[in-house]
């Protein structure tokens, strides 16, 4: 495999809704859409599009919502064979809610309380094999074994900093555990206890554990420590619907894209590109590009950009 990944596993039922209501108060839903969702999924369902061969390691039920989860998941070519499907497991859900107004999600995940991965030969040999192991870190004991295990044999690790369980010790211990450390606005500045967000990056960047140091900023886009200075790179315009998984799908093309040999700068925007065009629809699948269209749109917009 290209990509073995270990994280967050669900099923999105994404309602828009006419106007977010304040709290105790009502609104009409007026679509439901279901889709796959789960950081980590979701980043190797984007991989798996953009050419690379991933599978997910993780525990599931037999119940109909892990139907579900592994029917859509195959269906974007991400090999299920090390789900593992526990008569004291069950499928996870997610219940999302669209503003329309801004493409803006609020999000109700369903908390994890699956047993802990019992790792076999088998799904350690998966992690050996692979060129990278992607985690988001929602499990903290799976992520961990899994990095080790990465560490061990040589596995390039990439980390979804997001997670900001409690003792910060733990985030800490599993951030240096990195190659590829790609987190939101809030994981630096928690992590380090750095309030400024560029003086964060650069202390995590000063550790020397991570070769790669990425903060998203949303819709502003993101920034990196580049040569052992904070880079910006502005987020592509586009008309956004949702938002939803936006963070999820640039880790899967970013990883997609650093496999396939992209120059950093380069493969940021690519990335960018990719997670921008995922927001012009609802979900944070349907929206995920084929790599030609992704790159027909980021050579589209990079010269429309320098245009002006």
């Amino acid at each position: 495999m290209d990509i073995v990944g270990v994280g967050y596993n669900c099923i999105d039922r994404l309602c828009t809704v006419e106007e977010y209501p304040p709290e105790d108060s009502s609104t009409h839903i007026t679509s439901i859409n279901i889709q796959g969702g789960g950081a980590t999924a979701t980043a190797l369902v984007c991989a798996s599009r953009l050419g690379k061969k991933t599978c997910l390691v993780g525990n599931v039920g037999k119940d109909g919502v892990s139907d579900e989860i592994i029917g859509l998941l195959e269906e974007d070519g991400v090999d299920c064979s090390k789900l593992i499907r526990r008569n004291d497991g069950f499928g996870l859900q997610s219940f999302v809610m669209v503003n329309p107004a801004n493409g803006s999600r609020t999000k109700f995940p369903q908390r994890d309380t699956n047993p802990d991965i019992e790792w076999t030969g088998e799904l350690k040999k998966a992690i050996k094999d692979a060129k990278i192991l992607h985690l988001d870190g929602t499990n903290h004991a799976n992520a961990m074994e899994a990095a080790k295990t990465a560490k061990e044999w040589g596995t390039l690790v990439s980390l979804d900093g997001a997670s900001l369980k409690e003792p910060n010790e733990i985030n800490l211990e599993l951030a240096r555990l990195a190659d590829i450390l790609i987190m939101n606005w809030r994981y630096p500045v928690r992590v380090t206890g750095i309030k400024d967000y560029d003086e964060a990056l650069l202390e995590i960047a000063s550790w020397g554990t991570a070769r790669i140091v990425i903060g998203t900023i949303g819709s502003k886009g993101c920034k990196a420590v580049i040569d052992g200075h904070i880079e910006y790179f502005p987020a592509y315009p586009v008309d956004v619907v949702d938002t939803t998984g936006a963070g999820d799908v640039f880790h899967g093309a970013f990883l997609a894209g650093y496999l396939d040999g992209m120059e950093l700068r380069e493969n940021i925007r690519f990335a960018s590109a990719v997670a921008a065009l995922k927001c012009t629809k609802v979900g944070g699948r349907a929206g995920i590009p084929k790599k030609k269209e992704a790159l027909e749109f980021m050579e589209r917009m990079d010269r429309e950009m320098f245009r002006h």
